[in-house]
């Protein structure tokens, strides 16, 4: 009998014509690679700096709680970041994991089916994402409408967005063919470590102008740096100790409030996640390997825990914020708070009007939104008549509710997502089984079959993939909830941990494939 193609291979005339990065041919040199890598990430640097034209000053961002994950910088050439990437890998891996696209990914021509069709979805994720934002959030400046008219300005905005995030996705492909690592990583870790460094550092104040505000006397201190560090010395500086004690000072130091966005006790929380992320990374099973022919040519293959990596952490995030996202459309939005049923449905998501908050106060988008901080739930919890309002003065069993649906969603879709990645990246044990044979390496005391490899790789890949998946959902969702400096989020904190981690080795090991050639068809290089 016959199998059956995809129908997916309908899309092959576009994807065949589509524009791409070329593959090298043969090896490139580390400092070829070091180059491309360099040279894309100041080009991301610089967009990320070109303010979108025509776009009013009094914009709302919906990304704004997002900004760390999703790589992107708001009102600029980057807004939408690797948005529309990230959500159309999410939505692929889902529909070859349920069965619904039927492709062999260990074939070739499968995998090029794929990996085609994923990026024509790329590019329709592109408009699905910047449309509804022109229409309702970015609106047009005033004086540019008048001057080409309404349809026109929106058209400009909305072509300046997918320009943008075409030149992300490209530069992206462009890094992993002829650079180090992922150009997503690479551009998250940048996005992070830029807040973490603001966060620590910056002595700029949170609002230009305004005084500081301690236990209601106005004027007692200028409004303090933002940064936590800056912040402390200042304080210090302008008031008592007494003042401190009695004026609930150290309750906004350690705590925060509007002034201090960055308190002691999440600068703490942050440093403890990061030494945490790092202890997770490094920890790893390796296989002992020799080779077959040539004696004393010893070796291991590294299992690492976090065997997944980050991207099933970076799928989870950018799930949560797309329902977060189209939660706020349907509640906001001109056309799309209109829809019968669930059009501004409380159920769906309840957003303030009054402040224009992009976070929910109420509805089922609310027990999905990410916490920020311990003020967003243990303090309403230890004290609901004095910190309720920063719940949105739910009861505290509606916050161990949302905290068990947050905890439960955020581990249980890492765990999902990293068994998918791991199967359609041929990390899988047979895929990995079939590396090392081809390498000439095998295990020491077995017989050189790829079916014993991958019967021993079986005993360790499966379990390390749910278990790395599940210590990435968790570490991402704690450090939400402790709290992160420069509002990096936990996911954005554990990714650039990893990511940081993960650069600093390949650079080891493509340094070491210069140095042994040989070394190459083992990682795959040739």
């Amino acid at each position: 009998m016959a199998e059956t193609r995809s129908r997916l291979y309908a899309l092959k005339p576009i994807i065949d014509r589509w524009p791409a990065v070329r593959k090298p041919e043969g090896h490139v040199s580390f400092k070829t690679k070091l180059l491309w890598t360099t040279g894309s990430l100041l080009l991301y640097f610089a967009l990320a700096n070109i303010a979108l034209f025509g776009v009013s000053q009094q914009q709302l961002d919906i990304f704004e709680g997002f900004r760390a994950i999703l790589a992107g910088a708001s009102g600029t050439i980057m807004h939408l970041g690797i948005g529309p990437i990230v959500t159309g890998s999410i939505v692929m891996q889902l529909f070859t994991g349920a069965k619904i696209i039927n492709l062999d990914l260990q074939k070739a021509e499968d995998k090029a089916i794929y990996q085609g069709a994923q990026k024509v979805l790329v590019v329709l994720f592109i408009f699905v994402e910047s449309i509804p934002q022109v229409y309702g959030f970015l609106e047009p400046d005033a004086l540019f409408v008048e001057s080409v008219g309404a349809g026109l300005a929106r058209t400009v905005i909305i072509l300046q967005l997918a320009l943008g995030a075409v030149v992300v996705f490209l530069m992206d492909e462009l890094i992993s063919k002829w650079g180090i690592g992922s150009g997503i990583s690479l551009f998250i870790a940048a996005g992070v470590s830029q807040a973490l460094f603001q966060g620590t550092l910056n002595w700029q104040p949170v609002t230009t102008g305004a005084d500081y505000n301690p236990g209601g006397q106005l004027g007692v201190a200028p409004n303090p740096p933002s940064g936590v560090i800056p912040m402390v010395f200042y304080v210090f500086s302008q008031r008592s100790l007494r003042s401190l004690v009695t004026e609930g000072g150290f309750e906004d130091l350690f705590i925060g409030n509007q002034f201090f966005p960055n308190p002691i006790l999440t600068f703490l929380a942050t440093i403890a996640i990061f030494l945490f992320v790092v202890f997770a990374e490094s920890s790893r099973v390796e296989l002992p390997l020799a080779h077959g022919k040539v004696r004393g040519a010893r070796g291991r293959y590294p299992l690492r825990l976090i065997y997944a990596s980050n991207i099933p952490v970076i799928l989870m995030a950018a799930l949560i914020a797309n329902i977060n996202i189209f939660s706020l459309l349907l509640w906001q939005h001109p056309f799309f708070s209109q829809i019968p049923f669930i059009g501004e449905a409380w159920w769906i998501g309840t957003y303030s009007a009054e402040s224009q908050s992009l976070q929910p106060i109420a509805g089922g988008a609310w027990y999905l939104s990410t916490f920020n901080g311990l003020s967003d739930w243990f303090l309403p919890i230890f004290d609901p008549e004095r910190y309720g309002a920063f719940a949105s003065d739910h009861a505290p069993w509606q916050i161990l509710i949302k905290i068990v649906i947050y905890l439960t969603l955020f581990i249980g879709g890492s765990i999902m997502f990293a068994k998918f990645w791991v199967e359609t990246t041929n990390m899988g044990p047979e895929s990995v089984a079939k590396q090392i044979e081809r390498s000439g390496m095998q295990i020491p005391g077995f017989r050189r079959d790829p079916r014993v490899l991958q019967k021993i790789l079986g005993r360790y890949i499966p379990t390390i993939t749910v278990l790395g998946g599940a210590i990435v959902g968790g570490l991402a969702a704690i450090a939400d909830m402790l709290g992160t400096i420069g509002n990096a989020t936990g996911t954005g904190l554990l990714l650039a941990v990893g990511i940081y981690i993960r650069m600093y080795e390949q650079i080891a090991k493509e340094q070491a494939m210069e140095m042994h050639p040989v070394l190459r068809g083992f990682f795959g290089a040739e």
